[in-house]
């Protein structure tokens, strides 16, 4: 079953985001997952103003977690710990 990350991120150094964004492709790749969404989303109701959005898909909550405990994805944490402010949940995609 699909797992997905949904990020709130608010880059304050854009060096280090386009360093960020030109690492990630690789690590996401070697699990499974891809990049459905990144940009501004359009608020529709209440308080929550993210900024920028990113939405990922993984193959399972299995892999998405091996994916960010990886060796391969864990010097980008910290860089991107450096560059911006970030919250992220993981979710399973609905049963049909």
């Amino acid at each position: 079953m699909p797992a997905f990350l949904i990020v709130q991120i608010q880059w304050h150094d854009p060096d280090i985001q386009k360093e960020y964004r030109a690492r990630l492709g690789a690590t996401l790749e070697k699990y499974g997952g891809r990049t459905l969404y990144a940009g501004d989303p359009l608020v529709l109701e209440g308080t929550w103003n993210p900024g920028r959005a990113v939405l990922l898909e993984f193959p399972t909550m299995d892999s998405l977690r091996q994916w960010y405990r990886s060796v391969e994805y864990a010097p980008l944490i910290e860089l991107r710990k450096r560059g911006a402010h970030t919250n992220m949940i993981a979710v399973d995609a609905p049963a049909s």
